[in-house]
């Protein structure tokens, strides 16, 4: 922030030894680094919340995100078993057994689909959550 060398540190402690003399110089040295110190604190506690919030904010979206994937897939689950249903509602029932081993596969295949999307969406959220834990941790 400030880019102070040792040269302007002894001009200031000339000038303070100047204005406050010896006797009062020790004390406002130390009341000017709890001061420092208090502010630095400060200032570090609301970086940490900020980043915090992020984080958290970061976390919601990707949540709802998945949640949006995952609502897609049950509509394509739900889909697919509607169109099934409309197979075996058309059909008569000695075509329907015929069809019926075909529609339990298409069916089986939509709920693969679905698990698999889900189940991709875990594993990044598990690694996005891993990576998160690192971050915090070497803070």
């Amino acid at each position: 922030m400030f880019d102070m060398g040792f040269l302007e540190l002894m001009i200031i402690g000339v000038v303070g030894l100047l204005v406050l003399g010896p006797e009062r110089l020790p004390k406002a040295a130390r009341t000017l680094g709890l001061w420092i110190g208090k502010i630095k604190r400060t200032v570090s506690g609301m970086q940490s919340e900020i980043s915090a919030q992020l984080e958290a904010e970061e976390l919601r979206q990707k949540l709802n995100e998945q949640q949006k994937k995952l609502d897609e897939g049950v509509q394509q689950v739900k889909r697919g078993v509607e169109s099934i249903a409309e197979d075996d509602g058309d059909t008569s029932a000695s075509t329907s057994r015929s069809k019926a081993a075909p529609a339990e596969q298409r069916l089986d295949d939509a709920l693969a689909r679905a698990r698999t999307d889900t189940e991709g969406d875990d594993h990044q959220r598990s690694a996005d959550a891993s990576t998160a834990d690192k971050d915090s941790a070497s803070r």
